[in-house]
């Protein structure tokens, strides 16, 4: 009596395990609504106009060299021309041959929050207008906290940017 016990125990125990996961297994596979997709982000365009930059080189006087910083602040306007904040930054020359590139470290000031942006721009010492270039979000506050995606900026005219922003949360 007791092994045929311990085998009625045994398969009522897989019987409950197994109608345990069926409702599961059941209603991933013939779900007909699915899950509400998460806010995946969004596009946000706006124009920096430069409005302070200062240059400290390493030979001052003397030809770009790798180590020479730039600080600036621009102030952000949306496409209806109202202002909405700044930016903040950073650039650190690490290569002086075939038109540079640098290093740059952003901080965007908006509305709700702020943005954190990295990366590198090449081209810089080539003459004529600053290069485009792409760079990374790489956190933020308020609204923007746990913010990723990349700015993209193109220069539209002297000492102004248009920023595409596509925030991914």
């Amino acid at each position: 009596m007791r092994p045929i016990r311990a085998a009625s125990l045994g398969t009522a125990t897989a019987l409950v395990a197994l109608l345990a996961c069926a409702p599961v297994v059941s209603a991933t596979a013939t779900d007909a609504d699915p899950a509400p997709k998460k806010d995946r982000g969004q596009v946000i365009v706006l124009t920096g106009r430069l409005a302070e930059q200062s240059r400290f080189p390493v030979n001052p006087g003397g030809a770009p060299a790798q180590g020479d910083r730039t600080v600036f602040r621009s102030v952000l306007f949306d496409q209806d021309g109202n202002e909405v904040g700044e930016t903040g930054g950073t650039c650190t020359t690490t290569r002086v041959a075939n038109g540079g590139a640098e290093e740059c470290v952003v901080t965007y000031v908006l509305p709700g929050g702020q943005l954190t942006v990295q990366g590198m721009v090449f081209g810089h010492l080539v003459p004529g207008p600053p290069p485009s270039f792409d760079n990374a979000i790489t956190g933020g506050t308020g609204k923007y906290d746990r913010a990723r995606g990349s700015v993209h900026a193109d220069t539209i005219a002297t000492g102004t940017r248009r920023f595409t922003i596509d925030l991914q949360r």
